[in-house]
């Protein structure tokens, strides 16, 4: 089982930067394939990255590409998230979750594939 505590979130303005953070505790962090998700009121519950065992391939949702940055630090058994350039539709709370199948496979982008979740950090970029 797989605990994880994510943080960093909070209130910026459009155009700024915030670094998410997930710790998770309780298992082998270097087996799963790491993901970020977020959900904003009244909608379904979206992918926004994924990143390999060992960091070194990464997936991100179109609306999010070249902005977003997904990282991992297997030493420190955390995954990031840097997300610069903020827009108001960036607006959510913003989950990690863990999941043992193959970071290739399709499902890497749905929630539904991932194992394990933290508990969420709220992001509010205003205008």
């Amino acid at each position: 089982q797989v605990h994880m505590v994510e943080s960093g979130g909070g209130l910026v303005q459009t155009g700024d930067s915030l670094r998410l953070s997930c710790a998770a505790s309780g298992g082998t962090f270097s087996s799963y394939v790491m993901g970020w998700f977020r959900q904003a009121p009244g909608k379904e519950r979206e992918f926004v990255a994924a990143v390999s065992r060992t960091g070194d391939y990464t997936k991100y949702a179109d609306s999010v590409k070249g902005r977003f940055t997904i990282s991992r630090d297997n030493a420190k058994n955390t995954v990031y998230l840097q997300m610069n350039s903020l827009k108001p539709e960036d607006t959510a709370a913003y989950y990690c979750a863990a999941k043992t199948g193959s970071f290739y496979s399709a499902d890497s982008r749905s929630s539904s594939a991932y194992d394990y979740w933290g508990q969420g950090t709220q992001v509010t970029v205003s205008s």
